[in-house]
């Protein structure tokens, strides 16, 4: 197999870390596979060092802003260089958390009710009846994420601090209570549903990337309409943002609503973590498709202007 294959990883989110051990474990993966691989830290030199690397296909690793939000792969439809993942458009959408949930509603997928507000006015107000969940407009990995509960008399301080590094409109949502769960979708294909169980208060950065931060029940232990509507709810989202190779759409599961009913969408990750603790490879794996062979489809999906 003679493509060159450019590992794009690291990057400068807050995402940054995760994003490495990601990019490493593919190249590995592709190394294997019988790719010839290149990787790189992507920095403010990205296109030079593209355009010196000259790759045959770049296999997007970055997690966060800059790399999962559009820029990174504008720049590569510019350089013509295919990618792995989705399109400029359909990353830009999903990252905008509150453009996503118009497209989710348009398409009929029940997402929890939300509304953006300016940090500011959190110092000393609930938006809404608590609980409810702060997250900023454009990040990923749970960063910056805080569940505000019936027991806090005001949303955190912190929102209005001098030194809040996640933009100044916030998303506010309803927390839906109950059950943690996540599917993946592989091309035209939904895989799983996975239950997450966190060993943290919630599903937060921690619990998402330390060892033994949460548990993994796959197939989740859930009854058999509810397995076939997250499925399905998570092409739908896929289709509806123009999503294409890998996505991983989130859920709350309220298991004690009314037969049939307390799914909810939370979002669409379009750069899904390919860590050793990553819901995607597991997905696959359940399913008999092994890392490396989930890396190359991906090498093989990979495309421009879609």
């Amino acid at each position: 197999m003679s493509q060159h294959v450019a590992v794009l990883k690291g990057g400068w989110s807050s995402e940054r870390e995760v994003s490495l051990v990601s990019g490493t474990k593919c190249a590995e993966a592709l190394r294997q596979e019988g790719y010839k691989v290149t990787e790189i830290d992507a920095d403010g030199d990205i296109a030079a060092t593209l355009m010196a690397v000259k790759p045959d296909v770049a296999f997007n690793a970055l997690h966060g802003r800059w790399g999962e939000d559009g820029c990174v792969q504008g720049l590569l439809e510019i350089l013509r260089i295919p990618y792995t993942h989705s399109g400029v458009c359909a990353s830009s959408l999903a990252m905008n958390k509150p453009q996503a949930k118009r497209l989710f509603k348009e398409a009929g997928i029940a997402c929890p009710e939300g509304m953006v507000v300016d940090r500011r006015s959190l110092r000393d107000r609930h938006p809404m009846p608590p609980p409810y969940v702060v997250k900023p407009m454009n990040e990923g990995s749970s960063v910056g994420v805080f569940i505000i509960r019936e027991t806090d008399n005001t949303p955190s301080p912190q929102f209005a601090a001098e030194d809040w590094p996640y933009g100044d409109l916030l998303l506010v949502e309803r927390y839906i209570p109950g059950r943690e769960l996540t599917v993946a979708v592989m091309g035209e294909r939904s895989l799983a549903v996975t239950e997450i169980v966190p060993w943290t208060k919630f599903y937060d950065y921690e619990a998402k990337y330390a060892e033994g931060g949460s548990r993994h029940i796959i197939p989740a232990e859930i009854g058999p309409e509810i397995y076939q509507q997250a499925l399905q709810m998570a092409q739908e989202a896929h289709q509806a943002l123009g999503c294409r190779g890998v996505s991983r759409a989130d859920f709350r599961y309220d298991d004690g609503a009314a037969p049939g009913a307390g799914l909810y969408l939370l979002e669409i990750n379009t750069q899904p973590g390919m860590t050793p603790t990553s819901l995607v490879p597991e997905q696959a794996a359940h399913l008999g498709v092994s890392f490396g062979a989930l890396c190359r489809w991906l090498v093989e999906d990979a495309s421009c202007a879609r």
